[in-house]
């Protein structure tokens, strides 16, 4: 089993509650996910938001898949909708996912990043900008190098910045490139990241729908 260890930051940034969770998952991902989502509980007060890379041709089945098991609501994202604490979104197959500064969702079919549409990257950057410390990335299995620029950008907005142990993962580029490009506050396999993320439940004080 891998074990916890923290990656010592380049900056020591004063972090706020967190308001938004914003997941990055690829090859491997649905399980991994499946660890933390079910883990966490019916009155975990921050969003959840996910891009886990999936065929731009296919229909998205992952709100149907987590929402049985998830105590949250699942919804696939839509344009413009607002960001519902204690939600859990997806993004949709083939649209970039971003998050404006007036904390609402936009969908976008800019080129791809990294070769991937949704593009962690952009789904972090952008989150980076509207939420800034009060915002917590997580990145997960996967074999490519999406979402390290975005963790970076993470970590100098004020940002927590968790990844998967490398060891731990079916596809370990992902997490590697993201501790190796943007270090991390917490590396560890997923029980623990489930649990760490859980916990969150019991630190964050409830946050206010009007922002």
């Amino acid at each position: 089993m891998a074990s916890s260890r923290t990656a010592t930051p380049a900056a020591a940034p004063t972090h706020g509650a967190v308001e938004l969770v914003t997941i990055g998952a690829s090859a491997g991902g649905v399980e991994v996910l499946s660890t933390l989502l079910t883990a966490l509980p019916a009155d975990f007060p921050a969003a959840v938001a996910i891009v886990l890379h999936i065929p731009p041709d296919r229909d998205s089945l992952l709100p149907a898949l987590f929402a049985p098991r998830c105590a949250l609501p699942v919804k696939e994202v839509e344009d413009k909708a607002p960001i519902e604490a204690g939600t859990v979104y997806f993004a949709a197959p083939d649209y970039h996912m971003l998050v404006e500064p007036d904390g609402s969702f936009a969908l976008s079919q800019d080129e791809a990043v990294n070769y991937s549409r949704p593009s962690i990257d952009l789904l972090f950057e952008s989150a980076a900008v509207a939420y800034r410390e009060r915002l917590l990335a997580i990145v997960l299995t996967g074999g490519s190098a999406d979402g390290a620029s975005g963790l970076k950008t993470v970590r100098e907005m004020g940002g927590r910045a968790w990844v998967q142990d490398p060891a731990s993962a079916d596809a370990p580029a992902m997490p590697g490139f993201a501790i190796e490009r943007a270090g991390a506050d917490l590396v560890t396999g997923p029980a623990a990241l489930a649990r760490s993320l859980a916990a969150l439940a019991h630190t964050i004080p409830p946050v206010s729908r009007d922002r």
